[in-house]
């Protein structure tokens, strides 16, 4: 299975396009990457995630708990189980590279030290703009570490 890798063109032929600004696979015109929408290419569509197994580019993070569709505020609410303690974590949609429903998992393209990384998940305050704004800015700046001239 092809999964895009943040650390490449995000599938694009010729990484310079759209007037030099670049594009993400299933991203906003310009490449502007939008991390509370599902790519079209991810398979999600309105799919009821609960339940599937999440894999970072490096391995299996947990199980997601909850799984939002909303127009521009998706996100994946996800136990990790004993990989970091027990805590959850909270994954815009923007990071979901590819679902599998056949094997009930769904990709990331990014890695298991960037979503520990992450700014910590709180059920109470998830739905909270200023939160929201610190996770999706988090995790924007994880393709800011992309060689230049590659698309964004």
């Amino acid at each position: 299975m092809d999964r895009l890798d943040p650390h490449s063109a995000h599938g694009a032929t010729d990484p310079m396009v759209d007037d030099g600004q670049g594009a993400i696979a299933g991203g906003a015109p310009g490449g502007a990457f939008d991390p509370w929408t599902y790519r079209d290419e991810a398979g999600v569509a309105d799919a009821d995630l609960v339940g599937y197994k999440v894999e970072a580019t490096d391995g299996g993070i947990g199980r997601i708990d909850e799984a939002s569709h909303e127009v521009g505020g998706s996100y994946l609410v996800v136990d990790t189980g004993p990989w970091i303690f027990g805590r959850k974590v909270m994954l815009p949609a923007g990071t979901v590279n590819q679902v599998d429903h056949d094997d009930r998992k769904v990709h990331v393209d990014r890695t298991r030290d960037q979503i520990r990384a992450a700014p910590g998940y709180d059920e109470n305050s998830h739905s909270d703009a200023a939160f929201r704004d610190k996770l999706g800015g988090y995790y924007d700046d994880t393709y800011g570490n992309l060689p230049p001239g590659t698309a964004r």
